[in-house]
């Protein structure tokens, strides 16, 4: 009876504690959805659980990946169609680095703490790069004697010198250690470091010593200016461009959105916004209410960026290796960036926190990292009709969309993703790019003293701008009406016309429509030739008899200009369709691979799909690339202006008719000094 009072107590007194510092007990308390990501207290526990199994010290234990391991696809669904409030069982999944040689793959249980599974990696490959190891090597070469000189020599202040830190690819190497390749810059005159970089200094550090194993200091160009650089506003001089005019944006009736933990319910949709150390955002399980059948329908199980893949095109000694894969190697997740109220997002937006683990396995907070917001304006349809005599007809409907908000700052360049709903039955999936131009100094300051090829723009006095890719590759999950999915590809086709006496025309277009059986059907290079691709649901049709689906509506198509064998392209090779399916495999989540920092490119989509497997009327998942060849110019310079891309996913046949037939526009509210409407 003692021991029962003197449990009670304690328990007592951490409940106590706990709700002070505003934790809960039970890590499953906070879950709502099979699919939130890991919390605080589920970190910390997997945490405790891994350093359990391999005690510190003796061990030395460096935490790479903690994240959700995804449950099983039907229990979630089966969670979701049910209606329970208890999700199903919680994993996560974890690759750490133990004594700086081994990495493990482990799969913890997240109720009763243990360790279900685990494996040692030995393929090429290492994980995702960790922050604190990011850190701890640019501080290496402002200790290192032999970079102190060549400060030095160079007439540079080496209080005013920042150094960054760059992956260093594969190129043939037969056996890799970790490593990376350390650049300095100059910050003398400027926050933009990126646009003075130190040239001729190589250096290669070892991530399992952390020191500097190659060091050489060659050739010297001029460090560029740090004149007409700054981009801060208190540090701009005067004059400045127009002022643009205030403006203020109200909804008196509060946002049209509920967020409830990670789950949306906004107009006609409901999804949830998950994510992930690696992925960055998740968007899971939306379906879309259909007032003709007076229920919702599945859409999209999961979507989320696979990988980023960003090779830049100057094949010389300080820059051959600069070919990233941002969430392989660095970590979409980890590298986004709490968002700016009233500038990131307008006024009514509401956000969402999230928490990562650290190296040594701790949870870390990231404040306002994702937001959600309604964004009006623009027409949703609209028509005038002055065909009937006497009678005037203009009916117009406005736009309203609800924005889901992340930004992911990867050294230089800030990606600012969106995924935008539409009452339309609309997914608009973007991408905008900002941030600062890689640098590459020249002692050149006119174009007239190009004599070879500087593989890029010269955007200012000894500055090139060097060209190069990127490649966003989409993970997109459907479930429409279901599981079960086909991958339709409509081709357009000219005909002539032979029977004069039927038409005076000559011609027409009309479509011829496949269903893809297989990987190798299902690949595909848009922009040859015109084409609609449509993911449909074979066993759902409209009462006119159509099949079910949503269409892959593309920007402009990009596809690789580098070799098949060059080794960035091997291990990019997802680049190489614009277009693939696959069936539904719940380790196949990374195009790139699990293991993508001195990857080989054995473990990529490109790999996959040479299964062949049967993708018709199955659970299928579509692979989207959508690229940018980025030939930099003045106006990027010294920070680039939003360069904007993405795709939509248009309901097809979905239904019955426009859906957005009856949804009136917002009242107009009355606002002081507003003249009338």
């Amino acid at each position: 009876m003692k021991l029962f009072h003197y449990l009670f107590s304690l328990l007592t007194l951490l409940f106590l504690f706990q709700a002070k510092e505003g934790v809960s007990i039970s890590p499953l308390q906070l879950i709502t959805h099979p699919l939130d990501p890991l919390t605080k207290q589920e970190i910390t526990l997997v945490q405790a659980t891994v350093l359990k199994k391999y005690p510190t010290p003796p061990n030395h234990v460096f935490f790479h990946y903690v994240g959700l391991d995804d449950p099983d696809k039907t229990h979630v669904l089966k969670w979701a169609s049910s209606g329970t409030k208890t999700p199903p069982q919680r994993s996560a999944f974890v690759v750490a680095i133990v004594n700086n040689s081994q990495i493990h793959e482990l799969i913890i249980n997240i109720k009763s703490s243990n360790v279900v599974s685990y494996k040692i990696h030995l393929d090429p490959g290492f994980p995702t790069l960790t922050l604190e190891e990011q850190s701890l090597a640019i501080s290496l070469p402002l200790k290192y004697g032999p970079d102190v000189e060549s400060i030095n020599k160079r007439g540079l202040n080496l209080s005013e010198v920042v150094c960054s830190c760059f992956t260093v690819g594969w190129y043939g190497e037969a056996k890799s250690t970790r490593a990376l390749r350390l650049e300095c810059f100059s910050k003398n005159g400027t926050a933009n470091i990126y646009v003075r970089p130190i040239s001729g200094i190589n250096i290669l550090a070892d991530l399992d010593t952390m020191k500097i194993v190659e060091y050489h200091d060659n050739v010297v160009e001029p460090v560029p200016k740090a004149e007409n650089t700054e981009y801060r506003a208190s540090h701009l001089k005067p004059p400045f461009s127009p002022r643009l005019h205030s403006f203020a944006s109200h909804q008196p009736e509060g946002p049209g959105f509920t967020i409830k933990g990670h789950s949306i319910s906004w107009a006609n949709w409901k999804f949830h916004i998950g994510y992930d150390v690696r992925a960055g955002v998740i968007i899971s399980t939306a379906s879309i209410y259909d007032p003709e059948v007076h229920k919702s329908r599945q859409v999209l199980y999961r979507g989320y960026i696979s990988e980023l893949f960003v090779p830049y095109q100057d094949p010389g000694e300080e820059w051959y290796y600069k070919t990233f894969f941002d969430a392989g190697e660095f970590g979409f997740g980890q590298s986004m960036v709490s968002l700016e109220p009233l500038h990131d997002c307008p006024p009514q937006a509401q956000f969402l926190d999230v928490y990562f683990a650290a190296s040594d396995g701790s949870p870390q907070h990231l404040e306002n990292a994702i937001c959600v917001f309604e964004q009006y304006g623009g027409i949703s349809w609209r028509h005038t009709e002055s065909g009937i005599p006497n009678e005037q007809i203009r009916e117009v409907r406005s736009d309203v969309s609800l924005i889901v908000r992340s930004v992911v700052t990867v050294g230089n360049y800030d990606n600012v993703i969106d995924w935008e709903f539409k009452p339309s039955g609309s997914i608009k999936p973007s991408i905008s790019l900002s941030g600062i131009l890689e640098i590459k100094a020249v002692d050149i300051t006119h174009t007239d003293q190009i004599k070879d090829d500087q593989h890029g723009t010269l955007v200012s006095e000894h500055s090139i701008g060097v060209y190069h890719d990127h490649y966003y590759i989409y993970h997109l999950d459907f479930d429409i009406d279901g599981v079960d999915n086909s991958f339709v590809k409509t081709n357009f086709k000219t005909v002539q016309v032979t029977d004069y006496n039927s038409s005076k025309r000559k011609s027409y277009w009309t479509t011829s429509s496949e269903v893809a059986k297989t990987e190798s059907d299902a690949k595909t290079k848009l922009g040859f030739s015109p084409s609609e691709i449509v993911i449909v649901n074979p066993n759902k049709k409209t009462s006119t008899g159509n099949e079910v689906g949503y269409r892959l509506v593309p920007n402009a198509a990009s596809h690789p200009l580098l070799r098949e064998d060059d080794y960035p392209q091997r291990r990019g090779a997802f680049t190489n369709y614009n277009v693939w399916v696959t069936p539904y495999n719940k380790t196949e989540k990374w195009a790139g691979g699990l293991f993508v920092d001195q990857s080989h490119g054995d473990d990529t989509l490109a790999v996959w799909t040479k299964q062949n497997r049967g993708i018709e009327n199955k659970d299928i998942v579509l692979w989207y690339v959508v690229g940018i060849h980025h030939v930099p110019c003045q106006e990027d310079f010294p920070i680039m202006p939003l360069l904007s891309t993405g795709f939509e996913l248009r309901p097809t046949n979905f239904f019955e008719r426009n859906p957005v037939l009856k949804t009136l526009s917002p009242d107009i509210v009355k606002w002081p000094g507003c003249g009338k409407p």
